[in-house]
């Protein structure tokens, strides 16, 4: 049985994990041994059963270390997610994925900011950035120049979301399904765009493997969606036309944006200038992706971990409907 100490971090930490292999396991394993020296840790393993066992050997004496629960829905990260929410002792918890790295003093400040709401949202920055990280980064800077970007990891308060009755395991976008859960039961959220936590680049592999499904995540923003679905048709139109002026329009239009995301809430020293270059890149990536995701839509829905999910998130509309009753 784990030994909890009195925490210096007023808060839980909940790690929902599945791993097929243990490439980062060192990695990973001295992360929660400086977590658990700070605040209570639980790490909620869907791991095949002997990459579950090697963890609880290795855990044992610095995190609780459970299966996770049964929790309805196709994504399992969810059922991981709230079994620690569950579980935890702390109001405050802390939700991360395997890739993020929380320094302490990031982690007191982003609790303390739960004083002024229910979920605090932070910022991600790839470290280190290899070519596939600055390319992933301009999104993460589209994002800040519109509104503000979703990370691997949010602060939420315990109470407030069982209050809600928990989030929709059925959907693809799990972090944006919390936030407007929270919303929905009345809760406020609080961005914090200046507190940016270290997240470790996918593989190279990895991050292709990840194009189509973010690109699936727009179908809760329809918006958003749509104007990604004209990335490819205003570019087949141009290249048929001999005119390029538009797609230079967008080109420019996408990049001011990675440079006003840049310039937010001391995005300048967080994010090198060279990653707003790739936002034309990841803007063209976009819009071929945007409707390799409309043709899973319309034939099942896109894969995940062996499954097929249909939704990207619930509406607002319709989180507020279920809270009211």
């Amino acid at each position: 049985m784990t030994s909890r100490a009195d925490p210096t971090v007023r808060a839980e930490y909940v790690l929902p994990l599945r791993w097929v292999d243990d490439d980062e396991l060192e990695d990973l394993t001295a992360y929660l041994e400086m977590l658990a020296s700070q605040l209570p840790v639980t790490v909620v393993d869907g791991s095949p059963e002997p990459l579950f066992a090697a963890h609880a050997r290795r855990w044992q004496s610095s995190v609780r270390h459970v299966r996770p629960g049964r929790w309805p829905g196709r994504n399992r990260k969810v059922a991981g997610v709230m079994t620690g929410v569950l579980l935890a002792d702390a109001d405050a918890v802390v939700v991360a994925d395997d890739d993020v790295r929380w320094e302490v003093d990031q982690l007191r400040s982003a609790v303390a900011l739960l004083e002024c709401g229910d979920v605090v949202r932070v910022q991600n920055v790839f470290d280190p950035l290899p070519w596939h990280a600055r390319w992933d980064t301009a999104r993460s800077l589209v994002n800040r120049g519109v509104s503000a970007d979703y990370p691997g990891t949010l602060v939420v308060r315990r109470s407030t979301l069982l209050r809600a009755g928990g989030y929709d395991g059925d959907v693809l976008f799990e972090n944006l399904e919390l936030l407007r859960t929270v919303r929905a039961g009345g809760g406020t959220e609080v961005l914090a765009d200046h507190v940016c936590v270290r997240r470790r680049p996918p593989t190279t592999a990895r991050f292709w493997g990840q194009r189509v499904r973010q690109a699936y995540d727009s179908f809760a923003q329809p918006l958003r969606l749509l104007t990604e679905a004209a990335v490819l048709p205003l570019l087949l139109w141009s290249t048929a036309h001999r005119r390029p002026g538009p797609v230079l329009g967008a080109s420019a239009g996408v990049t001011l944006l990675a440079w006003a995301g840049r310039r937010r809430h001391g995005g300048r020293a967080a994010f090198p200038a060279s990653t707003v270059a790739w936002a034309p890149v990841w803007m063209l990536e976009r819009g071929v992706c945007t409707w390799l995701a409309i043709a899973l839509r319309l034939t099942g829905g896109v894969p995940y971990r062996h499954r097929r999910i249909v939704r990207a998130a619930s509406s607002v509309r319709a989180l507020r409907r279920r809270a009211s009753l």
